[in-house]
């Protein structure tokens, strides 16, 4: 197979990806919106409903509480970043459970909900809302088995939605001679993000995130240089220890696994199981795109292209690496 060809395949396919999911009406939201609903009484309830922004508009979703709930005093209304947040109380006469929370525009959205409700006795239900489901019904008790789901699949999007962490993966992928050193590779990591993911959402590690995510970007741009450094016949670091690299690299990754994490909330009594849902989710991503690679360099092997072709591939993740890193340095000096 020429790997040159199956190199610049997939930069153009990454790249159009990232074009296409720049553009506003053809945009999935990587950040979901996210509904907390606590029980302060037995027919007390406040709501926290943050929404994503896009540019300096709130996307048109809006949450629906049962008829019988009254507005308690005035809602709050502020923008925090690139997210619109709405704050308010909300009486409600027998209490929620049993009854229909629903997000009214979301069906015409390409974004999804997280739903967060927090009972008197300190147990959560956490639901994901969809354009196909907009509404859940709120239990009586928590279910282990939704909390699973719900941040396997939350782990799972955001990888393959994470177009940084994929550029990273799939320098490697390029850069690793053998699969022996791939598998290594791919293993440190796991470990290492797996490890800082854990870390920093659960406080013991506290990194500002704008600076990690200016790092991330880096991490990409320096791997590519060391693939062109490798094809002009000086291999560095990476070809001959890439495990390493991965490792040192992983950690950065994991704090940028863990700032959307953090973002979205985990369960005050179910934890450990979001948190291990997650990664995995995470981890089942990254398997797949990997897979998605390596079939393509197989369905590909017949194909020739000119030696200079890898350049194609390898420049534009360099490119893209090198713009990401100044936008995000930009962003916070």
């Amino acid at each position: 197979m020429s790997r040159d060809l199956v190199r610049l395949f997939l930069a153009i396919l990454l790249l159009a990806a990232f074009v296409s999911t720049s553009l506003p009406t053809q945009a999935h939201e990587v950040r979901p919106a996210y509904l907390r609903v606590v029980q302060t009484d037995t027919e007390l309830f406040d709501t926290v409903w943050r929404v994503p922004a896009r540019g300096e508009m709130r996307l048109s979703i809006y949450l629906e509480m049962p008829q019988k709930c009254q507005l308690q005093g005035e809602q709050l209304n502020w923008k925090d970043g690139a997210t619109f947040v709405e704050q308010a109380t909300y009486q409600c006469p027998g209490g929620l459970v049993g009854e229909t929370l629903a997000i009214s525009g979301i069906e015409l959205m390409l974004t999804d909900a997280l739903a967060r409700f927090e009972r008197l006795d300190g147990t959560t239900q956490v639901v994901r809302l969809k354009p196909s489901t907009p509404s859940f019904v709120v239990s009586a008790a928590e279910n282990r088995v939704e909390v699973a789901v719900t941040y396997l699949v939350l782990g799972v999007e955001h990888i393959l939605l994470g177009f940084d962490h994929l550029l990273f993966v799939l320098a490697l992928l390029i850069l690793v001679p053998t699969t022996r050193k791939l598998i290594w590779t791919i293993t440190s990591f796991t470990l290492a993000h797996s490890v800082t993911l854990a870390a920093a959402t659960l406080g013991i590690v506290n990194i500002p995130q704008k600076p990690v995510e200016a790092v991330i970007a880096l991490s990409i741009l320096f791997v590519a240089i060391e693939i062109v450094h490798w094809k002009q016949g000086k291999p560095g670091i990476t070809r001959q220890w890439p495990w390493l690299v991965a490792f040192t690299f992983g950690l950065l990754h994991g704090f940028g696994f863990a700032g959307a994490l953090t973002e979205i909330g985990l369960p005050d009594h179910a934890i450990p199981l979001a948190l291990l849902f997650f990664n995995l989710g995470v981890e089942a991503g990254q398997l797949l795109f990997i897979v998605a690679v390596l079939l393509v360099w197989g369905l590909m092997n017949r194909l020739v292209w000119p030696t200079w072709a890898w350049r194609i591939p390898v420049y534009s993740i360099g490119s893209l690496a090198a713009f990401w890193t100044i936008d995000r340095i930009v962003s916070f000096v």
